[in-house]
């Protein structure tokens, strides 16, 4: 995992300083760094009504007696997102962009659902602690006798 961390904080930068050179002789330094204060603004926007959105979704989960899971999970990405739009570049926005589309991110959702367990346990009264081994019976010393 810290691997996947050092290259992507290598390459990442990389990629932003290669986009801002080609973006640049294409059309300019000025218009260039000003993409990147427009796509932060308007990124800001976004972020701001979806987190409300979400923030309220979260909350009729919640008075209703559902998990919002999903709406937690999203709330993470457009979180992500954020972090990403206000970040200067134009790989981090367009990654940010993406991860701000519903459809996107239930999907990215239904695809980690699948392939993420999750183990739990219960306690208190009535509840009776279980191993996980089947088949096996856990005596005290004094409920075994021997024959």
């Amino acid at each position: 995992m810290a691997a996947y961390l050092f290259l992507g904080f290598l390459i990442v930068p990389m990629i932003e300083i290669g986009l801002f050179i080609l973006l640049g002789q294409a059309i300019g330094l000025w218009p260039t760094l000003l993409g990147v204060v427009v796509t932060a603004v308007i990124g800001s926007a976004i972020i701001r009504s979806q987190g409300l959105s979400l923030i309220a979704d979260i909350q009729r989960h919640m008075q209703s007696g559902r998990l919002p899971a999903m709406q937690l999970f999203e709330g993470l990405l457009v979180g992500i997102a954020g972090a990403l739009l206000l970040t200067p570049g134009y790989f981090t926005d367009t990654i940010g962009f993406l991860l701000l589309v519903p459809p996107l991110r239930q999907a990215l959702y239904a695809f980690l659902k699948t392939r993420i367990r999750v183990d739990g346990f219960t306690s208190g009264p009535g509840h009776e602690p279980r191993s996980r081994r089947d088949g096996i019976v856990d005596l005290k010393d004094d409920d075994w006798r021997d024959r």
